[in-house]
């Protein structure tokens, strides 16, 4: 007979000695899990490491994001070695006739990480996974581009997730993009970008770790971090 999690038909359930669903709150290896009367996993609740970007870093969210992602993975991971080895788009900022020129964080970290005195941005996606790559061979699951719910799928497994939301938190409006022009091509980009740890959700809110604050998993409702985390592309990476 199993005893403990099950997945079955897409959901998590948890099964006592007797074969019974539990039902109500659980908690499993430090985090905690909210079983609705059905089994099934219905709310989550990860204790994932809270890392903080500053002073060190102050453009520095998406790799201090990853080392607390890669902490939860077991890795004794840095976020300063992190920044220095995150790779980078070295194309420096210009302006002519109107036009910005500079790199494009798809292909890597664009700007200055560690001071807002010259210019930069960040870094998206690809970078970051090829990153964690080298810490977690095998091992990581660049999901970009997917639905919303796969989210859920992952932490309900027990893994946070990486993602680029806005620092908003919801939809940024047109006044705060611009087009930039960089190697591969033209771009559209905010300085209203953030990266920040997904570490739960329930029927109202989704719980992250921010590197910007002082307390583990801030909340937001569902509806408003989704639409900030879709204008920025559906970046998320996490691992198996």
């Amino acid at each position: 007979m199993a005893v403990g999690w099950v997945f079955d038909g897409g959901k998590w359930y948890y099964l006592n000695s007797d074969g019974a669903m539990k039902t109500g709150w659980i908690q499993s290896g430090g985090d905690w899990y909210y079983l609705s009367g059905s089994g099934a996993v219905s709310s989550v609740e990860l204790n994932a490491p809270l890392i903080a970007q500053m002073p060190e870093l102050p453009r520095g969210c998406e790799v201090t994001s990853l080392a607390m992602m890669l902490q939860d993975a077991g890795v004794k991971a840095n976020k300063m070695t992190l920044a220095s080895q995150v790779r980078r788009d070295p194309t420096p900022y210009s302006k002519k006739n109107g036009q910005i020129y500079f790199g494009n964080p798809y292909s890597g970290f664009v700007g200055d990480m560690y001071s807002f005195s010259t210019p930069g941005l960040g870094v998206y996606h690809g970078p970051i996974a090829e990153l964690a790559e080298k810490y977690l061979p095998n091992r990581v699951v660049d999901f970009s581009g997917s639905r919303f719910e796969e989210i859920y799928k992952h932490l309900n497994s027990g893994k946070p997730v990486w993602v680029i939301v806005t620092s908003w938190y919801d939809t940024v409006p047109s006044q705060y993009w611009q087009t930039w022009n960089t190697p591969t091509g033209k771009i559209s980009i905010t300085y209203k970008e953030h990266s920040v740890l997904i570490t739960g959700y329930d029927s109202q809110y989704i719980y992250f770790n921010d590197p910007l604050s002082v307390t583990k998993n801030r909340k937001v409702t569902i509806s408003a971090f989704k639409r900030g985390w879709e204008q920025m592309g559906k970046q998320a990476i996490t691992y198996r």
